[in-house]
């Protein structure tokens, strides 16, 4: 049986903690990662619409760093939007910031009504480059 090993960031234990889940799960050659908001420092959300998308982001970028993975090896991701239709232009700007290049992981976009807070979450599934 493949056995589960819990990926969280440097400095982001307390917060993983007091929530009780985990940043993201190595299992075998796959990451799973939990969902990633653009939370300031302190948890707040970021309050500014791109820059909160951005921050989401630089979180799954440093989630991915710890389990030695980056963005080309993403091979599955799913979005949540608390309102598709009118951030769809700012999302698609940094999103194409980041996936330049193909081939393009697949992607599912999600409209939701609540997000604890937030306007954007962001969860992946990536394969690891170097997992045994």
């Amino acid at each position: 049986m493949t056995q589960r090993e819990a990926i969280i960031p440097a400095g982001r234990d307390a917060l993983y903690e007091k929530h009780g889940y985990s940043a993201a799960i190595r299992s075998g050659d796959l990451l799973f990662v939990s969902g990633q908001v653009g939370s300031l420092e302190d948890g707040e959300p970021e309050p500014d619409f791109k820059k909160q998308v951005q921050l989401a982001f630089k979180r799954l970028e440093t989630t991915l760093a710890t389990a030695g993975a980056t963005f080309d090896d993403l091979v599955d991701v799913t979005t949540f939007h608390t309102d598709p239709q009118n951030q769809f232009e700012t999302i698609m700007e940094v999103k194409n910031s980041i996936f330049s290049k193909k081939p393009y992981p697949n992607w599912t976009a999600v409209g939701v009504t609540w997000l604890a807070g937030f306007d954007f979450e962001i969860k992946v599934i990536a394969r690891l480059p170097n997992a045994a």
